[in-house]
C-alpha cells in the first residue's frame, strides 16, 4: 500500500521549537517497544550470518561450476545479494554501538567489535564520533558526519560540477569511496583544528578516556587484516576481491547512501549555535522507503526519526514506535518516498550548499541551495 506521506508535495519542516517535549514523545511509544531482548537481537545475527554463509557458498562451490555465459550473470547476483546481507549485519553492529543490542554494554562492545572488525569498521572509534553526531545532529557548527557548507565555504571546483557528468561523478566516487576516505582523512566530516582520523587515538575526535578503546578497534581491523592477507596467500588476490572485496564495496555504498539520504533534503534545516537545539536537531532527518530493503536493512533506513529521537530502542521495535510517535510529531515527522535513484539524483543536484532565507529573521537557520 502507497504511504500517505509519498503523496505530499516536498515541504519544509517547520523550525520553530516544537508544542511538544521529548517526554510527551516518548510517552505515545508503548512501554515495551524500548525492552531489548537479547535472544530477539541474536537471532537476527543468526540469521544475517546464514545468509551470507549460503551464499559464500553459492559463490564458491557453485559458481566455478556454471558454463561461462552464466558465470558473468552469478558474480554480480552474488555481490548485490551478499552485499546487502553484509549490509544488515553493519547495521546490528551500528545499534550494539547504540547499546541497544542488549542489556549488557560489555556484551554489545563484544558482538559490535568483532561485527565491524570483520567489516573493516573501527568499532569503538565510530562509535564515539557517531555518538556525537547524534548528540549534535543539524548543527552546522558541531554536526559530525554530511556536515553542508555555507555557499562561502563551497570548493572552487564545485561550480564545474554542478551539471549532470559532474553529478555521475560526484556520486560515484562518494558512494565507493566516500566512507574509506570519511575514516581516514574526514572528508565530509566537521571540521577539527588538526588532522583528524578514526584510526588514531591520540586524534581530535576523541577524548582522553576513549583513547584506548580506539587502539582496541584497531587492534581489531589488524587482526581481520591479517586473516585477509593469509586467505589471498591461500586463494589468491582476485578471489579475495570477488568473494570479500566487491560484497564490502557495496556494503560501504550502501551506508553512505543510507546516510546521504537521511541527512540530505531540501526541506530539512540546518542551525547555527545560537539557533541549535537537541530536540529540533534530531528532527532535521527524514525516513525514507527502500521497499524489500527496509527489512534486509532492519528498518534503519524507514525508521530513522525514531532511531534520532530514542538510539538505544532496537529496529525490531523501531516501525511500531515511528507509527506511535508520528500523531505527535505532526508537520515535525518527515518522510519522502520518491524512488532511490531519482531522490539521489534529485539532492545531489539541489543540496549543494546551505544558507538563510534571504530577508528571513531567523539568520541561525540554513536551508539547501543549489545556485552557486
Amino acid at each position: 500500500m502507497e504511504r500517505a506521506e509519498e503523496k505530499r508535495p516536498l515541504r519544509r519542516s517547520p523550525t520553530e521549537k516544537p508544542p511538544f517535549t521529548l517526554s510527551q514523545i516518548k510517552k505515545a511509544i508503548p512501554p515495551h517497544c524500548f525492552d531489548r531482548s537479547l535472544l530477539r537481537s541474536f537471532s537476527y545475527v543468526v540469521l544475517d550470518l546464514l545468509f551470507a554463509a549460503l551464499f559464500l557458498y553459492f559463490a564458491v562451490a557453485i559458481i566455478p561450476k556454471l558454463p561461462p555465459g552464466l558465470v558473468l550473470a552469478a558474480w554480480p547476483l552474488y555481490w548485490i545479494l551478499q552485499g546487502c546481507v553484509l549490509t544488515g549485519v553493519w547495521v546490528i553492529a551500528h545499534e550494539c554501538g547504540h547499546h541497544a543490542f542488549s542489556d549488557s554494554s560489555l556484551l554489545d562492545d563484544v558482538v559490535g567489535l568483532v561485527l565491524h572488525s570483520v567489516l573493516l569498521v573501527p568499532y569503538f572509534s565510530w562509535k564515539y564520533s557517531h555518538r556525537r553526531h547524534h548528540s549534535n545532529t543539524g548543527s552546522i557548527d558541531r554536526d559530525e558526519v554530511f556536515v553542508p557548507k555555507r555557499k562561502s565555504a563551497v570548493p572552487w571546483l564545485t561550480k564545474y560540477l554542478n551539471n549532470p557528468p559532474g553529478r555521475v561523478l560526484t556520486l560515484a566516487i562518494t558512494l565507493t569511496l566516500g566512507w574509506p576516505l570519511y575514516l581516514a582523512f574526514n572528508v565530509s566530516g566537521r571540521p577539527y583544528p588538526r588532522f583528524a582520523c578514526h584510526f588514531d587515538p591520540h586524534g581530535p575526535i576523541f577524548s582522553d578516556r576513549e583513547r584506548s578503546q580506539v587502539v582496541i578497534s584497531d587492534a581489531g581491523l589488524m587482526a581481520v587484516s591479517y586473516v585477509l592477507y593469509r586467505i589471498a596467500a591461500g586463494y589468491g588476490f582476485w578471489w579475495l576481491v570477488r568473494v570479500y572485496g566487491v560484497p564490502l564495496l557495496i556494503v560501504n555504498g550502501w551506508l553512505v547512501l543510507i546516510t546521504y539520504l537521511q541527512h540530505t533534503h531540501p526541506s530539512l534545516p540546518h542551525y547555527d549555535s545560537g539557533e541549535w537545539d537537541w530536540l529540533r536537531g534530531a528532527l532535521a532527518t527524514v525516513d525514507r522507503d527502500y521497499g524489500l530493503l527496509n527489512k534486509v536493512f532492519h528498518n534503519i533506513t524507514d525508521t530513522h526519526v525514531a532511531h534520532h529521537l530514542f538510539s538505544t530502542m532496537p529496529h525490531y521495535h523501531a516501525m511500531e514506535a515511528t507509527q506511535a510517535i508520528k500523531p505527535v510529531l505532526g508537520e515535525y515527522y518527515q518522510f519522502d518516498g520518491t524512488p532511490l535513484l531519482k531522490a539521489m539524483w534529485r539532492e545531489a543536484r539541489e543540496c549543494i550548499y546551505v544558507e538563510p532565507d534571504e530577508g528571513s529573521r531567523k539568520k541561525g537557520v540554513f536551508w539547501y541551495r543549489n545556485k552557486l
